[in-house]
């Protein structure tokens, strides 16, 4: 019988039978109670061959619209940048690609090096004092920093200031929602935080005060001074990055960030229609023994030889329950693992000029298209490579006519936030080039 996902021939089935000492599949399955016991007939579609359901699956996979062969501005959280061959080529060798959890570190030694590697340079990218060997997505690593605030120093309120998407605040009120936690928004003026609104609402109840820099609108937030604001109240500051952006942009190290997190997706990692993505998560050094999964650690063996281990695995898996830091049980190695090499093949210089081409290509992009008295920057705020843009124009209409040109549909922030019913988001990275920005342009302009 040649069809290779339904291996079990009727000799097969017979022989099992016998083994089992009944007469049918019916006596087989006879302990099912006929309570729950389906009586009718599955409607499955009638069986087709292997070359048959090949050919179906292809011409239904044609129904999608793909960045390989429409333009994408899309951002949000998930971004299309270029990926080096090397990165798919050495991330999928087969002692990385099927590589799990190194439960036995002695005799893991290659992947406890790449995790190091990789915990060493989100340390470097942030400046931070260490980090963990990767999270499962940007919203829960930080939700995870959340609780490890309330941890930290009991209390009991948190703050989202500046703008986040919003599923990754529903991310944040899922995970803290079983822990007295109380979770509040901070008010937003010209699409960044109002100061003001802070200072108010940041009390000495305050566990901490989270922004996303630059934040889900684009727009680079007053670090700085939210810094300042968060720790007179005696709160961590815990900031959310876009790794590439800090090729351009100051560090959370630079501005005495306690916590920092982030997507890593666009570090060497495919959008694959949302997932998986790669959270990764660092700290000043005085909180190392309150953070969520594990750190991989560089020592000697026994002949005084470079060796790496599983230096701390706060996660309940290892230790008690109750001394546990958290329940994440495990993390996004492949995706932690294409990310090093991403960052080792393009290096300092490298990513640099990745964040560089990002920001003037954004910057050209939102120059070309307000050239159009249709469209207008919504916010005055500085950008690094995503921007609103509002129009008089149907959002509907302008995303049906990007279609029809191969270009994937904006965000429509309407969606999320009322008052922007008129708003665009668009993401331009180092991928996009002069003609495809211009043809972006010259498509919004048609618009009528």
């Amino acid at each position: 019988m040649n069809i290779p996902y339904l291996p079990h021939t009727d000799e097969d089935i017979r022989r099992m039978l016998e083994v089992a000492g009944v007469s049918s599949l019916d006596k087989l399955f006879s302990d099912i109670p006929d309570s729950i016991s389906y009586k009718g007939r599955i409607k499955l579609p009638s069986k087709v061959s292997e070359a048959e359901l090949r050919k179906e699956l292809s011409l239904l996979s044609l129904k999608n619209k793909n960045a390989d062969e429409y333009v994408s501005f899309l951002g949000g959280g998930i971004y299309d940048h270029y990926i080096p061959s090397v990165v798919k080529h050495l991330a999928g060798r087969s002692e990385f690609y099927t590589s799990y959890t190194p439960y036995q570190a002695e005799t893991s030694q290659g992947l406890l090096q790449i995790y190091f590697e990789y915990q060493t340079m989100i340390c470097e990218l942030t400046k931070m004092d260490v980090s963990n060997a990767s999270m499962y997505d940007g919203a829960t690593a930080l939700a995870e920093a959340a609780l490890m605030a309330y941890n930290t120093n009991g209390r009991k309120k948190v703050l989202l200031t500046g703008v986040f998407s919003p599923e990754t605040i529903e991310v944040v009120r899922t995970y803290t929602k079983n822990s007295g936690i109380t979770v509040e928004t901070v008010a937003v003026v010209d699409g960044v935080t109002d100061l003001n609104s802070l200072k108010e609402k940041c009390t000495e109840e305050t566990a901490c005060v989270l922004v996303q820099q630059p934040n889900f609108f684009g727009c680079l937030e007053d670090v700085f001074e939210i810094e300042k604001l968060t720790h007179v109240c005696g709160a961590l500051f815990i900031v959310s990055v876009d790794p590439l952006s800090l090729g351009l942009v100051v560090p959370p190290g630079d501005y005495n960030a306690d916590i920092v997190v982030g997507e890593g997706q666009g570090l060497g990692n495919e959008m694959n229609f949302g997932g998986p993505l790669l959270g990764f998560f660092a700290a000043k050094k005085e909180f190392v023994r309150r953070m969520p999964g594990r750190i991989i650690g560089e020592t000697v063996d026994k002949d005084g030889k470079r060796a790496f281990t599983l230096t701390l695995q706060t996660r309940e898996q290892h230790i008690r329950r109750e001394k546990a830091t958290s329940n994440i049980c495990s993390n996004e190695a492949l995706c932690a693992t294409s990310a090093t090499i991403y960052l080792a093949w393009l290096g300092r210089e490298g990513v640099r000029e990745v964040a560089k081409t990002c920001a003037s290509n954004a910057h050209y992009a939102a120059q070309l298209i307000t050239k159009n008295p249709n469209y207008k920057l919504k916010f005055s705020a500085p950008f690094f490579k995503e921007f609103v843009i509002e129009t008089n124009q149907s959002t509907e209409v302008i995303n049906k006519a990007l279609l029809f040109n191969k270009i994937l549909n904006l965000i429509d922030l309407g969606r999320y936030f009322p008052d922007l019913k008129d708003c665009l988001l668009i993401c331009v990275t180092e991928k996009r080039t002069t003609q495809e920005i211009e043809q972006l342009a010259e498509v919004l302009g048609g618009v009528k």
